[in-house]
């Protein structure tokens, strides 16, 4: 199971917070007046001498500010990812660091997931990043069906409310004894390249959406744990819209570039 890093940072934005508060509203004027007191009691005292800070006070004050910026940014705004599989080949490389808006679907309390404001609903064709009904873990897929519709999948090919949506062939991998297949797709108003194996074939499956649930697909087709195996995603559980890639970085030891910096479509 991974780390929760989004209730360690919840958690320690708190304590540090409630620390710094502690410090500014009792710790203080209690560590000033036993001074003073003591100093009273000596000759050649200086009474406006203030006690030194303990150790996990100041570290408290200095952690507390860093900490509750990078809980907003993360948390309400955007959030970084990294590609871990090539289920989105050729859209999304597997090293790909990526980032998340956190907003565009709504605003979210961290950790608990629930949202307090409401903004745009996902739309067929946009990468979503979210947790699916199977792993307490962040995925990352293609929407190609929204509430309310009817998705088939048949000879590789996604109709929506009986609807062919356009695949355009563009080029096979390798090019001298091609293993996939690579085609233009475009789902609503948004054009994007997906991968189909050779040869593998695939069974005709067709799904209705209900209210608060979406259905999603890796853009390489044949090589993706995505709907089609775990079900639907819930509308609770989703964490953003993918927006670009940032950064990519090769497995192993290798240095990360920015040269493939990039919208996501």
């Amino acid at each position: 199971m991974s780390i929760n890093f989004p209730l360690i940072l919840v958690v320690a934005t708190a304590v540090t917070g409630l620390i710094w508060l502690l410090e500014v509203y009792y710790l203080r004027a209690r560590r000033t007046a036993v001074q003073k007191e003591n100093l009273e009691q000596k000759i050649n005292g200086a009474s406006d001498i203030e006690p030194k800070q303990p150790i996990l006070v100041e570290y408290a004050i200095s952690f507390f500010p860093v900490l509750a910026i990078v809980l907003v940014f993360r948390s309400f705004l955007f959030e970084p990812f990294q590609i871990p599989s090539g289920s989105m080949i050729p859209t999304l490389k597997v090293g790909d660091f990526i980032l998340v808006n956190k907003h565009h679907y709504g605003i979210r309390l961290p950790v608990l997931g629930t949202k307090i404001f409401d903004l745009e609903k996902p739309k067929n064709g946009e990468v979503m990043v979210f947790i699916p009904p199977h792993r307490d873990d962040y995925f990352i897929k293609r929407v190609v069906g929204i509430p309310g519709d009817r998705v088939r999948y048949q000879d590789k090919i996604i109709y929506i409310n009986g609807k062919k949506q356009t695949q355009t062939f563009v080029t096979q991998v390798p090019a001298e004894f091609p293993q996939a297949l690579r085609y233009r797709e475009r789902l609503g108003e948004i054009e994007h390249m997906i991968q189909r194996d050779t040869f593998k074939q695939t069974r005709i499956d067709e799904w209705v959406i209900p209210e608060d649930f979406y259905f999603v697909l890796g853009d390489n087709r044949d090589q993706s744990s995505d709907s089609r195996y775990w079900g639907l995603v819930s509308e609770e559980d989703i964490v953003g819209k993918a927006i670009l890639v940032w950064m990519h970085k090769n497995p192993g030891i290798s240095l990360p570039t920015f040269s493939e910096n990039r919208f996501i479509h």
